[in-house]
């Protein structure tokens, strides 16, 4: 029978299965493993969505009535930006409750990939709204115009209170998904930017310095786009299929190859499913047929539990069955 070579072995992605389920079948064993094995996978943060969503909005609102008040552009600046979040809220909300839907004949592994999606999404997303700040910022430092500095200090103020709330409410899923952590470092930044702007409004109340409001901008903005480069970084390494972030790749080749009843491990593809789940396939070269099926339970259960892989898909072969031509054939 030839061996399969497709990048991820779709034959295993019906997610009608049982989790941790193995088998094989004809000459070549594929054991299958839908276990949702990642150990950070975080609870349901849909109530912090709506909550941040809800606070968020009515904080634009707030904002663009007293920023036209005042006569401060920066809050009506700000505004635009905070509207900017509560539309990267919306799509990573929207991600996760895609990503729960079931698999289809067309989406073998369900919508778990929109979350990587909504992750690039909100990095793009927050970078643009900031360098909109940033831009902004500039023209002011040229010429700065006088704002009232009792308005911008309070509204500045709940703002610093609606962000750092909703940012602690997804504190703690920020290490499992990076949807979570793409929305806390949104409202974080938006929480770092208001207490600026209390600094600036305080300052210039007493100093009537207005070009001091841009020039803490410009270093609020540089810092944010700082925070944000990891997560467009990581979300793109996602998009493109690499290995996520704290699965180290040879070591997983290591294990394999070592395994007493196994002489080779190649075709080896390791893949985020979504911003919490990974996938594995791999072809191996076992010297004993006979024991595949416990070879393959012990194998599922410590990639699960030790590397966080939920999805393995592994083909067993005996020696001689495969001749090694292809380019990512190791």
């Amino acid at each position: 029978m030839p061996v399969h070579d497709d990048h991820h072995d779709h034959d295993h992605e019906n997610h009608e299965h049982d989790h941790g389920h193995d088998h094989e079948h004809d000459e070549h064993g594929h054991g299958h493993s839908h276990g949702h094995g990642h150990s950070h996978a975080p609870a349901s943060f849909g109530r912090a969505f709506a909550v941040g969503i809800t606070l968020n909005t009515i904080f634009v609102i707030v904002e663009v009535v007293y920023g036209l008040l005042s006569h401060s552009l920066a809050l009506v600046a700000d505004a635009g930006h905070n509207l900017s979040d509560v539309l990267g809220l919306v799509l990573a909300w929207g991600a996760t409750i895609l990503a729960k839907r079931a698999a289809t004949e067309r989406h073998t592994y369900g919508f778990q990939r929109s979350s990587v999606l909504a992750a690039l999404g909100n990095a793009i997303v927050l970078l643009v709204s900031v360098g909109a700040i940033a831009w902004e910022a500039l023209q002011r430092l040229r010429t700065p115009d006088p704002v009232g500095a009792q308005t911008i200090i309070w509204v500045a103020l709940l703002g610093i209170a609606i962000n750092a709330g909703t940012a602690l409410m997804f504190m703690s899923g920020r290490k499992g998904d990076l949807n979570v952590r793409g929305a806390f470092v949104h409202m974080a930044a938006d929480a770092l930017i208001s207490a600026g702007v209390v600094v600036a409004g305080i300052v210039i109340a007493f100093t009537g310095w207005f070009w001091l409001d841009p020039l803490v901008s410009l270093i609020l903005a540089a810092i944010i786009i700082y925070g944000t480069w990891d997560l467009l970084r990581e979300s793109i390494n996602l998009s493109l299929d690499a290995v996520p972030e704290g699965i180290d790749p040879a070591a997983v080749s290591e294990y394999l190859r070592t395994l007493p009843q196994v002489a080779d491990a190649h075709h080896l593809h390791i893949w985020g499913l979504s911003t919490t789940e990974v996938a594995l396939t791999v072809h191996l070269v076992v010297t004993e047929r006979s024991a595949s099926d416990t070879l393959l339970r012990e194998i599922n259960l410590t990639l699960r539990e030790r590397f966080r892989i939920g999805h393995a898909t592994i083909q067993i072969e005996s020696p001689g069955a495969h001749d090694c031509e292809t380019p990512d054939c190791k």
